[in-house]
């Protein structure tokens, strides 16, 4: 096999849809595939997602009913206890001090400690929640765990 034998896989390629070119084109010679009349078929015509013509769209006709909690709900970051051996023995460890490091990242309404890996460091820990396996894992160590409130985090007082 030399480097002008190569192709590409069969059926990967496709020709371009050439449309308005004449009956010979097979695609609708005259209509051009916009079929006979109507607001599609006019040039320049666009209908924004959602629009039925003139009806009454479906969002519109459902009835919308309840509440719904999502916007009130807390998103925490998660940090793994692996993650944390990071930090050198002994060390203060807070929201501060993980986004120094660039083990957290983005917003959210906190800090997690999560269980995920091996802890092996002893560590003073504040963050907004710790899973219960986690907070084990880390008294074990020595460490210790500091629960601290949504507000001191984001350092508004």
């Amino acid at each position: 096999m030399r480097l002008h034998d190569l192709k590409p896989v069969a059926g990967s390629k496709h020709r371009r849809k050439r449309i308005g070119r004449g009956p010979g084109s097979g695609r609708g010679g005259h209509t051009s595939t916009r079929g006979q009349k109507g607001q599609g078929s006019r040039s320049g015509s666009s209908t924004r997602p959602g629009f039925e013509g003139g009806q009454l769209p479906l969002a519109r006709r459902l009835p919308k009913r309840g509440f719904n909690n999502k916007s009130f709900s807390t998103v925490y970051i998660p940090v793994n206890l692996d993650s944390l051996n990071h930090f050198n023995d002994g060390d203060s460890v807070d929201e501060n001090s993980l986004r120094e490091a660039g083990l957290v990242n983005g917003r959210g309404d906190g800090v997690k400690i999560l269980a995920r890996g091996d802890l092996e460091k002893k560590l003073t820990i504040k963050a907004n929640a710790f899973s219960s396996a986690a907070k084990s894992a880390i008294e074990s160590k020595g460490g210790a765990c500091e629960v601290i409130s949504k507000l001191e985090s984001s350092g508004a007082e």
